[in-house]
């Protein structure tokens, strides 16, 4: 099955974690916490883990997340996890990866599997779609 919707990102904070031991690298590593909110046949909302090497300045770089999803798909409600990932030259993403994590699914998404995927529109309209199984 397949479940589409927008979100918008109604929190972000950096943290001052930083990988240990340091190591100089051309883009620095970050690491934030996330809030999102989802609106269509995915409604909810998700806490997430955000990671990244990034320029600030020239959009170039590549961030991996993992999310704590609670909320319903088509109707079913529960909670969840996925992660995501993604490189971009400053007007593209490449590289992507997206996966439900096995297993952690609860109440009417316990058993999910699949995978999904995320694009940004022209206009800053940000969606998410999740192909998934139950059982």
């Amino acid at each position: 099955m397949r479940a589409t919707a927008t979100f918008t990102v109604t929190g972000f904070a950096p943290s001052e974690l930083k990988p240990e031991p340091a190591v100089a690298t051309g883009l620095p590593v970050g690491v934030a916490t996330m809030e999102k909110h989802f609106e269509g046949e995915v409604t909810g909302h998700s806490a997430t883990l955000f990671t990244a090497a990034f320029d600030r300045t020239t959009g170039v770089g590549t961030y991996v997340a993992m999310e704590s999803f609670e909320g319903s798909l088509q109707g079913r409600e529960g909670a969840f996890n996925f992660v995501h990932s993604a490189t971009t030259s400053g007007s593209d993403r490449t590289a992507e990866f997206f996966t439900i994590v096995p297993s952690s699914g609860t109440a009417g998404l316990a058993g999910i599997s699949g995978a999904g995927g995320m694009a940004v529109d022209a206009d800053g309209t940000h969606r998410i779609w999740f192909d998934y199984l139950l059982g």
